[in-house]
Formats: C-alpha cells, sequence, structure tokens
C-alpha cells in the first residue's frame, strides 16, 4: 500500500511551501494507486489528468500528485485539462484501468472557512509566511481523516489510452539556431523554423 504520508517531506521539498493542496493531491495519488495496485510511475506507465485550471486557489494540488505518483510533466504523463476543478484520474496504461478520485467539495469548503485562509490566504499573505502552527492541523487532516468523509472515488473503470511512440526526430531552426522537434516545424520560404521564428518572420514581412 502506497502512504502518503511517506512522500510529505518529499512533496514539500518540491513544492516549496506548507499548504493543504498539495498533501491532498498527494493523498488523491495515493488512493488511486491502491485502488489500481500500481506502482509509482517510473518511466510512462501511468497517465495522470488532473482537472486544474490556471491562476486559483489550490493549485498545488498538482504537485502533490506528480510527486507520488511519478506523473511529471517532464514526463508527459500528467495532463492538465482545465476545469478548475481539482479531480484526478489515474490511468494504469498497461491496462487501461483507470480510477479517478476527488476532494469532497464540503471537506475544501471546510479548510476554506479555517485561518490559513480567512486570516492570511485570501488576505494576500504568502504560504510561506502562515505559521506552522496554523497549517499544520490542516495537512494532517488531509493525510490522516477519514478517507469516505474527505474523498470521493470512483469504481475502476475502462479507458481508452492512445498509443504513441516518443519522437526522437528534430532539426536546427534555420533562424534561431535551436533543436526543435520535427513535427512542430515550419517552412517559411526556403528556410526550415521554429514557431516563433515563423511568426517573427510573418510579423516582419
Amino acid at each position: 500500500m502506497v502512504d502518503p504520508k511517506t512522500f510529505l517531506e518529499s512533496g514539500l521539498e518540491l513544492h516549496g511551501h506548507k499548504c493543504p493542496a498539495m498533501p491532498m493531491g498527494l493523498r488523491s495519488g495515493a488512493i488511486a494507486m491502491n485502488r489500481l495496485g500500481v506502482p509509482r510511475s517510473g518511466a510512462k506507465t501511468l497517465l495522470a489528468l488532473v482537472e486544474l485550471g490556471d491562476d486559483h486557489c489550490a493549485h498545488c494540488f498538482g504537485d502533490g500528485v506528480q510527486m507520488i505518483t511519478g506523473c511529471t510533466f517532464g514526463k508527459g504523463n500528467i495532463k492538465k485539462l482545465g476545469y478548475g476543478k481539482f479531480g484526478l484520474t489515474l490511468v494504469d496504461k498497461a491496462t487501461g484501468r483507470a480510477v479517478r478520485v476527488v476532494p469532497r467539495g464540503e471537506a475544501q469548503m471546510g479548510m476554506k472557512q479555517t485561518p490559513f485562509f480567512t486570516e492570511y490566504r485570501m488576505k494576500g499573505v504568502p504560504p510561506t509566511q502562515v505559521p506552522e502552527e496554523v497549517v499544520d492541523p490542516l495537512i494532517d487532516k488531509v493525510l490522516s481523516g477519514p478517507e469516505d468523509q474527505m474523498f470521493s472515488v470512483s469504481e475502476v473503470f475502462d479507458y481508452d489510452v492512445e498509443a504513441r511512440e516518443e519522437d526522437f526526430s528534430s532539426f536546427v531552426c534555420d533562424r534561431c539556431g535551436e533543436m526543435v522537434v520535427e513535427r512542430y516545424g515550419r517552412v517559411v520560404g526556403d528556410r526550415k523554423v521554429c514557431i516563433p521564428c515563423q511568426e517573427a518572420m510573418l510579423a516582419s514581412s
């Protein structure tokens, strides 16, 4: 069984500050991995679909998911869906089995009524300046609270994973001299260029 508490220290090191949302990502990922019976993704064995958007509170959830599942933006096996929600769907790519884990709305709204949010974060105080005695109880609650009160977990279901090989083809842009993945290349006249150079060349023409 994957224990999210064993990833807390590493998660904090990655994330850079204490808050309840990163640990919520840790626990969501752990629940999903345990339901699927899969280990952490060292290569690209898992796919994480997070429902986060941009520039909203609790976006830190994504760092917890990356830390515990091993699905990272660098490996390309985590995708942000842009829903402005905090759901995670974890897919075992080998079997096509998946599970969706979502922090319960009432649990999240309850946290937003605590001093961490009302007295600090909503008043513009950076999370790095929130006292530990304020934030630590929230982290403990996220990691230790009853699962059925904190999270909604789907049944395991089938997910159609599109098989796609890694692309090793690339070229050097004729304008800026930087390497570009082949399928992102553009042709302007007799020059093979990257997208920013194409846009600059068209703008100046």
